[in-house]
């Protein structure tokens, strides 16, 4: 059986690295990305490739961000806890 589910990145439920990589991010960040993929995969994209994208691909992330990698990304993101 094949579900599909329209969810914002926000609320998706991460798992392992792809949890730690979105832990990093702002909300504008997580925005920004989300809107990139969308663009990428418009037919969507499964969980599991999803998560894997945010566990492996940090420095795809951080350059379409503006950042050289995800080493200077971290610098300067505040937590979310913040």
């Amino acid at each position: 059986m094949l579900i599909h589910c329209d969810t914002e990145l926000r609320d998706f439920n991460f798992w392992l690295g792809g949890s730690d990589t979105v832990n990093c991010l702002t909300y504008e960040q997580l925005k920004t990305v989300e809107s990139l993929l969308t663009d990428i995969y418009p037919d969507g994209i499964d969980e599991t490739e999803l998560n894997d994208f945010f566990w492996f691909e940090r420095e795809t992330i951080a350059e379409w961000l503006n950042y050289s990698d995800f080493e200077e990304l971290l610098k300067d993101t505040p937590p979310w806890d913040e």
